[in-house]
């Protein structure tokens, strides 16, 4: 398999961009990495900065193909967790850097992939959204449960509310990391912020399956400037990433 990439940051109406994004393209593995900085916590720029120099290094440490990538994803995050919980242990616990973060491995036609807060993961094919991650909230439970519907997460008052991330306690946070996932030419994955999901519908997202990839970047440009404006007058960071899944 073959992958081409494309991704792009904005800050929205924020003061500085506090999320950080990253795809490595390696001979035997590749990576996509999407981190948030909690702003509502001490300098979110630098957890993000920090906990992605974390993941790169773990990964341009490692031996490739990597041997167990499960593994692997659980060692990575739990790095990127120590970081923070280092640099904020100084702190007020209520003031330590923090960050939520989404992660794709590829490897060969399989991709795994592991998230921590709403950063979010989606893998399309054909024009839908096949699968996504789940976000560790309370409105993403009240989701689950049926309580709401997927347009009124969009709305809620408490859909920037996460229940775990990276930094911040010394535990280690939930994490969801998946099982194999079979990829196959044609195949989009897709890595963003929550500034990104929180602007669109689903249907505009799925929509990016069917971009040829030498219109990728303006294809994210134009949705990514769609959400920002959807979410003004306070429109978040507002990052995405894109591998675009090909047969070589």
């Amino acid at each position: 398999m073959k992958f081409e990439s494309a991704e792009i940051s904005l800050v929205g109406t924020r003061e500085e961009n506090q999320d950080r994004v990253a795809v490595l393209i390696g001979q035997h593995s590749s990576l996509m990495v999407v981190m948030d900085g909690m702003g509502g916590h001490a300098d979110g720029a630098t957890a993000a900065q920090e906990a992605l120099n974390s993941i790169v290094e773990s990964f341009n440490s490692a031996a490739q193909p990597i041997f167990d990538p499960i593994g692997f994803l659980h060692r990575a995050i739990g790095s990127a967790h120590g970081r923070l919980v280092e640099l904020g242990k100084d702190l007020q616990i209520d003031a330590r850097p923090r960050a939520t973060c989404a992660i794709v491995l590829f490897q060969d036609d399989v991709a795994y992939w592991a998230h921590v807060g709403d950063s979010r993961i989606y893998h399309l094919r054909d024009g839908k959204i096949i699968e996504r991650t789940r976000d560790h909230s309370h409105v993403e439970l009240l989701l689950r449960e049926g309580v709401i519907s997927e347009k009124e997460v969009l709305t809620h008052p408490m859909r920037n509310f996460v229940e775990c991330c990276l930094g911040g306690d010394d535990s280690l946070p939930e994490m969801s990391v998946t099982r194999r996932k079979v990829v196959k030419g044609g195949d989009l994955l897709l890595v963003c912020s929550d500034g990104f999901w929180s602007g669109l519908p689903e249907a505009d997202i799925a929509t990016l399956s069917g971009v040829p990839i030498e219109q990728m970047e303006k294809g994210l440009e134009d949705r990514a400037l769609a959400a920002v404006e959807a979410n003004l007058p306070h429109a978040d960071n507002t990052t995405v990433a894109v591998v675009s899944c090909q047969v070589a």
